[in-house]
Formats: structure tokens, sequence, C-alpha cells
């Protein structure tokens, strides 16, 4: 059936949004050089005219699929000061592994095959700056001398668990349950002699 049968009429937000659940389908499952935008179309029911009319290429679709799944991240992330700390960097890890597992292929494309891309990587900035800036909110800081070493320890933490999920993406050399205890004993080990109190007594030294 053509295309233009099968197309149902939609708002243009709700074209938008459904355009964006297409794709983020396509670069979740497949690499990005193959993703092709006559195919977003047709699994859409949409003309190509229509789907360049919302997105005017492969990469500005992917930017916005990439965008809305850091949004969404980051509303899974928003630490409560009910929980631990470690109960909060297990919430945090957890749902970022969840997502990076399902969208192995868009994680990689982001951080690899577009990690030149500043569209992309203002994204990856802004949400881990925003990630930084919620865990400071959560951890007791003597001053503010404290709170500026605390501050590039997350920074550095935050590209370091980047890196470290990449190449397990890449290359698992461990479990994922590893791999999460690892990124939260890493920031553990360097938070503990900068802060007046242990973080997580109950986390094994």
């Amino acid at each position: 059936m053509p295309v233009q049968e099968r197309r149902k009429r939609l708002a243009p937000a709700e074209r938008r949004a459904q355009l964006l659940a297409v794709g983020a389908r396509a670069f979740a499952t497949r690499p990005y050089e193959e993703v092709l935008m006559e195919e977003v179309a047709e699994q859409a029911g949409v003309s190509r005219a229509l789907l360049y009319k919302h997105f005017a290429s492969k990469h500005e679709l992917f930017a916005e699929v990439y965008r809305q799944a850091a949004g969404e991240l980051l509303v899974q992330t928003r630490f409560d000061p009910a929980d631990t700390l470690v109960e909060q960097l297990v919430e945090g890890m957890d749902a970022h592994l969840d997502y990076f597992v399902a969208n192995r292929h868009a994680v990689l494309t982001a951080n690899r095959v577009l990690a030149g891309d500043p569209v992309i990587q203002t994204i990856i900035t802004e949400e881990l700056d925003t990630l930084r800036t919620r865990l400071l909110g959560v951890l007791p800081l003597a001053d503010e001398g404290a709170r500026q070493a605390v501050s590039q320890v997350l920074r550095s933490w935050l590209v370091f668990v980047r890196v470290l999920v990449l190449d397990w993406l890449t290359e698992p050399s461990c479990t994922r349950t590893e791999l999460r205890d690892a990124c939260i004993g890493a920031v553990l080990g360097a938070l503990r002699p900068l802060l007046p109190a242990d973080p997580a007594p109950e986390w094994g030294r």
C-alpha cells in the first residue's frame, strides 16, 4: 500500500514525536551508517518530504533522538534526599545502564562515530554537568573549597564512567553488576578524603 494511503493525520507535535520514536528504534538497533532516512520514513508511514520537513538530515534526527534520551535519563535520576548516597548512585547507574544496554548502537554512535560533533558533545556535556550539580547538592560539603575539589572529582569520575561503559559495551569483560559497583566504588574512594564524614559507611572500603 502506498505511503500516502497509509499515512495518518497527526498534529505537527504528534508527528514529530512519532518520527522521533521511529528514529530512536532505528538508531538503537543498527549502526548509524546503516540507518537510512528513506527507511525511517517508510517505517513511520510518511513521505520522505514530510520526514525532511521535520528533520533536515539524519544527523539532525539523531541529535534530537539523543537529546530526548538524555532528558529522559535526567528525569529518572532525580536524586531523592531520603535515599542514602549509595542508593542514589545505584539508581542513577542502573537507569543509565538500562538505556546504554538497550540502545547500544545509539550510545556508541554518540560517543564514537560522532565523537567530534559539537551538537552531540553539547548534549552529552550538558547531561554530565547536570548530574554533577545534582550530586553536589546531596553531598555534605564543609565549605566552598571542598565544593570545588569535589566538583572536580565528580567531573573526572563522570568522564571515567563514560569511557569505561563504552569499552564494556564494545567488549564486556565483567558482569553488569560488577561494572556498576566498580563505578560506584571508584567515586566513593575518590570522595572520602574530601568530605567531613564517610558518605557511605555501609559500602566496604
